[in-house]
């Protein structure tokens, strides 16, 4: 039997200004070269590439590098050493783009199936600390959740804002601080045979195919839906089917106010490019998936043309995955998390959207058709916490 794999991943995001407009310099002028140095050192390699608008996504053998003008997000599975990354990723921001000092550093996991194959300082959640400690004097750690089930982890340090950087009046404060944040998380463990199969290589494939793991991939993505879950026209993907089995997928997102859904409040109304990633450990045992999107999604009625509003995209992707236990967690500037004309916080409203998403899920749910009859969850755990100026909401379910 094969060593188990520890799917869940290490997740680290630096930023070194608030926004792309505060930076002279860019960090997506790095050659790839240079990021590939440091992932070496974190112990995984680059796949492939795609350079958007605003993002580089880099694909890699152990999850996803994506690399903005100002931050970066580092996500790593396996038994990868993702902290060990950290100062050389430090030193690279001030040799190559300028940056002396870290605005931001978030550091976050679900909890390890297998903590005792971790290396480095990624054994125990207190080395990890500890060693994140050592670099930063303004960091917090927490555990959120049940320490005997589900729970997620998370260090972050407070902003770190210069005082020549400090706005002089209170319009240009407000600007400055006007800037959204959000990330959606959905990270799903025991995941249904019927839905583990699609993730296997079949046998009749031809390993020595250098295309092989991509065009298996892109056409695995058609047929179970991944490439649907937000509209083509605003996507592109990247995906990589790995041999024997496991899968991974990067994709840019184009959206802005002609392409979210309208909610209640607009007073923050934004557009850009995001992105969003899932990487998929199919075997038995220890299977698990992950979702991981940045792009700021409404909680009101989804239109086929536009991007999913929340309800919607959770059931897309847990249909997919059909798993047995998932931890969701929602994470927002809390300037984005003032009380709306609907008399409800985004926090608030991200928990109704979750237990409303999660009731159920029927078998043929947005045309994707699995095997396997209507599925429900029950809601096992919920909290809504409110760190370092972004509130949080986290859920766990189990199937009923």
């Amino acid at each position: 039997m094969p060593d188990p794999f520890e799917g869940p991943e290490k997740l680290l995001e630096i930023w070194f200004a608030q926004s792309p407009s505060d930076v002279d310099k860019s960090l997506r002028d790095v050659p790839r070269s240079v990021w590939e140095e440091m992932l070496d050192i974190v112990r995984c390699k680059v796949l492939n590439v795609i350079v958007g608008e605003e993002t580089d996504a880099y694909l890699l053998s152990e999850s996803s590098l994506f690399v903005a003008p100002h931050k970066l997000v580092l996500k790593t599975c396996g038994t990868t050493l993702n902290l060990y990354g950290l100062p050389r990723i430090l030193e690279i921001a001030e040799k190559h783009a300028g940056f002396k000092s870290v605005y931001r550093c978030f550091y976050s996991r679900k909890s390890f199936m297998f903590p005792d194959l971790q290396q480095g300082p990624h054994k125990d959640w207190k080395q990890e600390v500890e060693y994140l400690d050592k670099i930063f004097t303004n960091g917090a750690a927490y555990t959120i959740g049940k320490m005997n089930g589900d729970h997620w982890l998370l260090y972050l340090t407070d902003p770190d804002i210069q005082t020549n950087d400090v706005p002089h009046s209170p319009l240009e404060r407000k600007v400055t601080l006007n800037h959204l944040d959000y990330t959606i998380e959905i990270l799903m463990s025991g995941l249904s045979t019927p839905a583990r199969q699609h993730f296997f290589f079949p046998e009749s494939a031809n390993p020595d195919d250098p295309k092989i793991s991509t065009s298996h991939a892109i056409d695995l993505g058609q047929r179970i839906g991944i490439s649907e879950i937000f509209p083509a026209h605003l996507t592109t993907i990247d995906a990589y089917s790995f041999i024997p089995c496991g899968y991974s997928a990067n994709a840019l997102i184009k959206w802005g106010e002609e392409s979210l859904n309208s909610d209640c409040d607009s007073t923050h109304r934004h557009s850009g490019e995001g992105y969003y990633t899932i990487h998929v450990t199919p075997e038995e045992g220890w299977s698990y998936a992950s979702f991981e999107c940045n792009v700021p999604l409404s909680v009101g009625q989804s239109a086929e043309t536009k991007i999913p509003n929340l309800t919607s995209l959770i059931k897309r992707v847990v249909h997919i995955f059909q798993p047995s236990r998932l931890t969701l967690t929602l994470f927002i500037s809390s300037d984005e998390n003032e009380s709306s004309q609907c008399g409800e916080t985004a926090i608030e409203t991200a928990q109704r959207a979750f237990k409303l998403a999660l009731a159920d899920i029927p078998e043929s749910s947005f045309g994707y058709p699995l095997d396997g009859s209507s599925r429900s969850y029950k809601r096992t755990d919920k909290i809504n916490y409110e760190v370092g100026g972004y509130d949080l909401a986290f859920a766990s379910f189990e199937l009923k």
